[in-house]
């Protein structure tokens, strides 16, 4: 068996200019597909809330429903380091050392503010530090990702990067810089969701948008192949 990817060995593939390939997930087998196919990273994130359940953006997810979700994802990897988001509106700290402590997540991402940053890092729990380019000068965004890194931040997730932000700060930092939504390849690698990457939500029976897959489509037919056999009395496959 492969070892497990640790924070080092993050940091070296970002010495050595090997993209660091990373999903988002949420339960179990998602991840250990996802393991099998070679990620190096997993990040359990907080919007489990809509793109799984359902619910409305503005509809917070607590420390609990995140410590369920890690443990699932926990249990079904092996070889990739497997980050948490620590819920907007928790108190923080504590429930970083939750997520530790009782999910097994081996790092937390909180939205990047350094007195944070270095709070969670000193009481033990490595962070994996996002922030985001909307309409911000390229300077100001360097000395953000800097100041992060001097607070402790092990990874940062750096969102609507752009081609000037995004490399200049890549260059301006030792520590790994991957991008989630409005990331580009000038980052030290991507996130992406997986269901996403692999068309596993109802909209993808119908969208247009070009994805690596289309697990609903796919999910669709069987489950219609299904109804055909119950309904023409004929014995069901798997049984």
């Amino acid at each position: 068996m492969e070892s497990r990817v640790s924070i080092a060995a993050l940091q070296s593939m970002k010495r050595e200019g090997r993209k660091i390939v990373g999903v988002v997930a949420w339960d179990a087998q998602i991840a250990s597909i996802a393991d099998r196919a070679g990620v190096d990273l997993i990040s359990v994130g907080d919007s489990v809330g809509v793109n799984l359940w359902g619910r409305a953006p503005e509809e917070p997810v607590t420390v609990e429903e995140m410590l369920v979700c890690c443990k699932a994802v926990r249990r079904g990897v092996r070889r990739p380091l497997v980050s948490c988001d620590v819920p907007a509106g928790s108190d923080a700290l504590r429930a970083a050392k939750r997520l530790a402590d009782e999910g097994g997540a081996e790092m937390v991402k909180v939205l990047g503010e350094p007195d944070l940053v270095r709070a969670i890092v000193k009481a033990g729990v490595a962070v994996f530090a996002e922030f985001h380019g909307d309409g911000v000068p390229a300077e100001e965004l360097v000395e953000r990702a800097k100041r992060l890194q001097d607070a402790g931040a092990s990874l940062l997730d750096f969102r609507h990067s752009g081609p000037v932000a995004g490399p200049a700060v890549a260059r301006a930092v030792s520590i790994p810089v991957i991008g989630g939504l409005g990331g580009g390849p000038w980052l030290d690698g991507r996130v992406r969701l997986a269901h996403t990457a692999i068309g596993y939500a109802a909209k993808w029976l119908d969208a247009g948008t070009e994805t690596y897959g289309n697990a609903a489509k796919l999910s669709l037919d069987a489950l219609r192949a299904l109804i055909d056999d119950v309904r023409s009395g004929r014995q069901i496959k798997g049984s």
